[in-house]
C-alpha cells in the first residue's frame, strides 16, 4: 500500500506535467476542458448494448456519458447500476457487464481473481479527477480541519494520529458550536468511497460504530444538510446548496486547502483521486468495439464536458491520451 504522501505525489505527478494549458483558468478555479482534447469522432457499424456495474459515486457520471454516447448512436442500449465499487470486479468476472466503475482502484484480490478467470488482468481507465470532501451542514463554521482532525471525527482506533472527538468544539468550532455534538455520515463497506476514506483519512483504522451507513452519496449528502451538527464524506460532485466542504490540512500547522481543481493538481487537497472505469481487454487484441467507441467518447471534448457537468475535474489531454491508447 502507498503511503498518503506517496499517493498524492503521484497524482499530482501525473497531472502537473500536462497542465500549463490551464494555468490561468485555474488561478480562477474556472474549470475547462483542455483544448488539445478532440472532439468525438463517431464511426458506423456499432450497435448492441452495454452494461455498467459498480460504482455509486460515478452513477450520475456514468448515467450522463450513456445519453451523449447515445446520441451519436441512437440503438445502443445501456444499462447502468450504481451499489458500490466492489459490485464491479465480480460483475466483470461474470461477465454481466462490460463496464466497470469504480472510485477506488481494484484490490490486489480482486485482480488476481479476474486474472484467474480469463488469464489475464483488467484493464483500468483513469475517466476524471475528483475532491472527496468532508461536507459538515451549511451552517457549521468550521474553518478548517487536519487530517488527524478528520481521523479523529470518523475513527474510533485513530491511526492518523488523531485523539477522539464527539463534539465540535474539541476540533476547533467556536463557542456557540463548542458543545455540539458530531453527528456521522458515511457509506456502507460496498462503497468504494467507503475504501478510499478509510485507507486515506483514516489509514485503514476502524470507522466509529455511530457513523450512520447510507447506500449512496447522494443519501449522505441529504443526511448532512438536514443535520445540523453532521459530518460526511462524499465526492465533489454530490454538492448542494444545503452542505459546505471543509478545507483541510495535511498536518497541523499546514494551510489549509478547498477543494478546488488547481488544489487537486497540485496535490495540496489531501484527499484528491482519480475515478476509474475497468474494461475486459485481452493484451495484444483490440477491445470490443462497443467498448472502445464508448471509452473514446469518455476521453473525447464531449465527454470531458460531461465531467464538468456533473461537478468533477476533467483530465488534461496528457492522461486522456494515454488512457485512449489502452483501447486501441
Amino acid at each position: 500500500m502507498k503511503s498518503k504522501t506517496t499517493w498524492r505525489t503521484t497524482i499530482s505527478a501525473a497531472l502537473l506535467g500536462a497542465f500549463a494549458w490551464a494555468s490561468p483558468a485555474a488561478a480562477q478555479n474556472v474549470v475547462q476542458v483542455d483544448p488539445a482534447i478532440p472532439s468525438y469522432q463517431p464511426v458506423s457499424g456499432i450497435s448492441g448494448s452495454l452494461n455498467s456495474i459498480g460504482s455509486d459515486t460515478l452513477n450520475n457520471l456514468m448515467t450522463l456519458w450513456a445519453e451523449g454516447f447515445k446520441k451519436f448512436y441512437p440503438n445502443v442500449n445501456i444499462q447502468i447500476e450504481g451499489k458500490g465499487s466492489s459490485t464491479a470486479p465480480p460483475a466483470m468476472i461474470e461477465g454481466t457487464a462490460q463496464l466497470g466503475p469504480m472510485s477506488r482502484p481494484m484490490r490486489g484480490t480482486e485482480i488476481d481473481a479476474f486474472e484467474a478467470k480469463y488469464g489475464y488482468k483488467p484493464t483500468p481507465l483513469r475517466t476524471s479527477l475528483d475532491s472527496l470532501g468532508v461536507f459538515v451542514h451549511k451552517d457549521n463554521p468550521i474553518k478548517g480541519l487536519t487530517m488527524a482532525q478528520v481521523d479523529s471525527i470518523f475513527s474510533k482506533t485513530q491511526r492518523c494520529r488523531g485523539a477522539n472527538a464527539t463534539t465540535w468544539g474539541q476540533v476547533g468550532a467556536d463557542s456557540a458550536w463548542a458543545g455540539s455534538p458530531i453527528s456521522l455520515y458515511g457509506r456502507n463497506s460496498a462503497s468504494g468511497t467507503y475504501g478510499f476514506f478509510k485507507e486515506h483519512a483514516l489509514c485503514n483504522g476502524d470507522y466509529k460504530d455511530t457513523v450512520k451507513e447510507q447506500p449512496g452519496s447522494a443519501s449522505v449528502v441529504q443526511g448532512v444538510s438536514e443535520d445540523r451538527n453532521a459530518a460526511g464524506y462524499s465526492g465533489i460532485g454530490y454538492m448542494t446548496s444545503g452542505v459546505r466542504i471543509v478545507p483541510l490540512a495535511a498536518k497541523a500547522g499546514g494551510s489549509h486547502f478547498d477543494a478546488t481543481y488547481p488544489n487537486v493538481v497540485s496535490g495540496n487537497y489531501p484527499l484528491s483521486r482519480f475515478l476509474f472505469v475497468y474494461i475486459n481487454r485481452e493484451p495484444g487484441k483490440p477491445a470490443d468495439p462497443l467498448v472502445r467507441e464508448f471509452a473514446k467518447f469518455v476521453f473525447s471534448k464531449e465527454g470531458q464536458e460531461v465531467v464538468i457537468k456533473d461537478g468533477y475535474y476533467p483530465l488534461t489531454a496528457k492522461i486522456a491520451q494515454e488512457e485512449a491508447a489502452k483501447i486501441q
